[in-house]
């Protein structure tokens, strides 16, 4: 049986990987080795625990004593790496995590990787893979025009974006000087279940249920490519299985909206699911429409303008092509939370009270 481990697979992206994986890979064992800081909750996993398939391990990828056990007790086949900070808010105001987690765990990875590696034997070691998930932030920003490619030239422009920047460095160098067999993915902005609350979409839905304000930051005009999780799990385990080692892929959503587009979508799909007319919290402020519910507010430090991905090159190379529509993906997105309220409640529990981060301090 194939082993896969899944780092920082209780988090967003990495618990919808692993409930990918349940339907996809049906003969492999699946293990998740994750911190659990505020953003990852065994919770998420929960279901998928319960088939037998997945093992959970807690353990942190900048500890090499906790990597080697993993990798002496699971003897894995492929590891994907979605261990991370990723919040660019919380960089702006404790940027240390960022670089013990992005930078100091992905090199304990692949210093665990490596040693492993050169120890396999036969078709063990022509199959062992590492694929590592980044960000397209790594690029910097946009003018009006352009998109990103696989050989755009990195300006990272926030702690969180430089940290992943210099782990994706790392990973490169790892494949051209020992050759280990890498596969680097870097992906626009995902959105789906599991999110954790901070982030700009489940933010706006549990804010407009309770009838307090959206915030959006300066004028609403930043344009992000916005990818549907699902999308992006199929895109990650066809880089795995079908890339070559060594081999870049962007993955994007051919979604190009401005955060307040973002905003109105799910205005929009909250009012057809549970109404504002119906919403005691928007009844008792006497507004009928969600979208009364914007506000601007100061701009983040260093925000960039515009992303956008070119995912030409996982297309025509691999077969990968997005699902979901902008509109489909933010309804599907909306019922889900919708109907896991009491899961967005306890994972903010103790941890974050939906207050606005990243401003700079004096």
């Amino acid at each position: 049986m194939k082993t896969i481990v899944v780092t920082g697979g209780a988090g967003f992206i990495g618990s919808n990987f692993v409930y990918y994986l349940l339907s996809h890979s049906t003969s492999s064992r699946i293990v998740v080795f994750d911190k659990l800081t505020y953003a990852g909750n065994q919770r998420s996993l929960q279901e998928a625990i319960e088939t037998g398939r997945v093992h959970f391990v807690q353990g942190d990828i900048a500890d090499s004593r906790q990597v080697h056990a993993l990798y002496h007790r699971f003897k894995p086949a492929y590891i994907f790496n979605f261990a991370a900070e990723s919040h660019v808010d919380r960089s702006i105001e404790g940027p240390e995590a960022f670089v013990r987690t992005n930078v100091e765990g992905t090199f304990q990875l692949l210093q665990e990787s490596r040693r492993y590696w050169m120890g396999l034997k036969g078709r063990a070691r022509v199959d062992f893979r590492f694929l590592h998930v980044s960000t397209d932030e790594v690029y910097g920003s946009l003018g009006k025009t352009g998109s990103f490619s696989e050989t755009t030239p990195y300006a990272p422009n926030s702690p969180y974006s430089a940290t992943k920047a210099g782990a994706d460095h790392l990973v490169r160098a790892y494949h051209e000087t020992y050759g280990l067999p890498v596969v680097l993915t870097n992906c626009s902005n995902n959105y789906g279940p599991y999110q954790f609350p901070e982030k700009l979409i489940p933010l706006m839905i549990l804010n407009a249920l309770e009838g307090k304000p959206l915030p959006v930051y300066g004028d609403g005009k930043n344009v992000r490519d916005w990818l549907y999780v699902e999308d992006h799990c199929e895109a990650l385990w066809k880089a795995m299985t079908k890339g070559s080692p060594g081999e870049r892929y962007n993955v994007g959503g051919s979604n190009e909206k401005t955060n307040l587009e973002v905003v109105g979508t799910l205005c929009r799909q909250l009012q057809r699911a549970y109404p504002a007319g119906q919403n005691p919290a928007l009844l008792e402020k006497g507004l009928k429409d969600y979208g009364k519910l914007v506000v601007f507010v100061k701009d983040r430090p260093g925000h960039d303008r515009r992303y956008a991905i070119d995912a030409s090159k996982i297309r025509r190379e691999l077969g990968w092509i997005p699902h979901h529509s902008f509109d489909t993906g933010m309804e599907a997105t909306v019922k889900w939370y919708l109907g896991h309220l009491d899961w967005c409640r306890r994972v903010q529990e103790g941890n974050y009270g939906r207050q606005r981060l990243g401003l700079l301090k004096k």
